[in-house]
């Protein structure tokens, strides 16, 4: 494990985040978006207190965030998350610290699935998202369409907690 800190995200971290969210999808390999969102549109689709960063020698090199996947009651202990890790920073536990923070305060707040899309050839996210209790449960098969790679499959990965609901 590296010498980060994990925190609460604040609005003055959105340079940072969506710097990194955009590393990430310049790879191709994050998510079907091309662009990171303005921090307007960030800030409006992720539950507040479920957003982490991790913090190397003074610098942002992480972020973990959720969206609600449903507004209906019945699916309000279902979120959605992201994890995004900066290059540089990857292999020094960033990532699994950043899904435990995360875990430790969805589960606080009742909530029983942390679910994710991930590409297939996303290898390195896989390995994460099974180090951190994830399982594969389903595949999306060509799901949606990504740019100039056309359509592509999603994973559909999910962590049950075993403290919150079920």
């Amino acid at each position: 494990m590296g010498d980060h800190m994990i925190r609460a995200m604040t609005p003055a971290d959105a340079d940072d985040v969506l710097r990194i969210y955009q590393a990430g999808l310049d790879t191709g390999e994050a998510s079907f978006e091309i662009d990171a969102p303005t921090w307007e549109r960030f800030d409006a689709s992720r539950l507040p207190e479920h957003r982490h960063v991790a913090e190397l020698s003074g610098r942002i090199v992480g972020w973990v965030a959720v969206s609600a996947v449903s507004a209906r009651p019945v699916y309000a202990g279902v979120v959605e998350h992201s994890v995004y890790v900066d290059s540089a920073a990857r292999g020094n536990g960033v990532g699994i610290a950043l899904l435990t923070a995360l875990f430790e305060s969805t589960e606080a707040a009742g909530i029983w699935t942390v679910q994710s899309g991930v590409f297939p050839e996303n290898t390195a996210s896989l390995r994460l998202h099974e180090r951190a209790g994830f399982r594969v449960i389903g595949t999306r098969e060509r799901v949606g369409r990504h740019g100039v790679r056309g359509w592509r499959d999603v994973l559909l990965l999910e962590r049950r907690s075993s403290v919150a609901g079920v």
